[in-house]
């Protein structure tokens, strides 16, 4: 069997018919390998996002509970948001680690686990994940005026119980946490 020669898209032409600065919107035309045009296909270039696996020196995970708007729940999810302007993606995590849960930590702590996106035919964003050994709450939360976040820790093994039993379901948390069990399953009682 022969592999199909796959090639990237052409873009023709770029429109910006976002409604909002909080959420954009690109029209693109674009010329296929086959030649044919696409003069409407939309996307939205979200930006990146990172997110923290904070681990306590007993093993417990930080966990955040907060309301998502778009889906009126109430979520439990790891600590984390958008890559902010004018940070690296590292800084961005450190920040919204300090933010959000109130752990202050320094950027050689932080240990990659990897990238992951949600819907690449509609989004641009890509989520980074990071792990944190030995967090301690040493800081306040400084939440944005949107935010009211419960904190919460719990043993490793139970979060990864809860991502098993569906109480942990927003497709980046789960992700990171399925790929820190597998890169630290003594940790998680895998």
């Amino acid at each position: 069997m022969s592999k199909p020669d796959i090639q990237k898209w052409k873009v023709l032409k770029e429109e910006d018919v976002s409604p909002s600065p909080w959420f954009p919107i690109l029209k693109h035309t674009v010329e296929l390998a086959n030649g044919k045009i696409v003069d409407d296909y939309y996307f939205s270039p979200l930006g990146n996002v990172v997110q923290v696996l904070a681990l306590t020196p007993q093993h417990e995970v930080v966990l955040v509970r907060q309301y998502k708007h778009a889906l009126g729940e109430i979520l439990l999810e790891l600590p984390g948001g958008m890559q902010q302007k004018g940070r690296t993606l590292i800084q961005s995590a450190l920040n919204e680690l300090e933010e959000e849960v109130g752990i202050k930590a320094e950027a050689d702590q932080l240990i990659s686990i990897g990238k992951i996106t949600n819907n690449p035919t509609k989004t641009k964003q890509i989520t980074y994940g990071y792990i944190l050994f030995n967090a301690v709450f040493n800081s306040e939360q400084k939440l944005d005026e949107t935010e009211n976040i419960e904190v919460l820790t719990m043993p490793a093994p139970q979060v990864l119980q809860h991502v098993k039993d569906g109480l942990i379901w927003v497709t980046d948390s789960m992700n990171f946490i399925l790929k820190a069990a597998l890169q630290y399953p003594e940790i998680f009682g895998v």
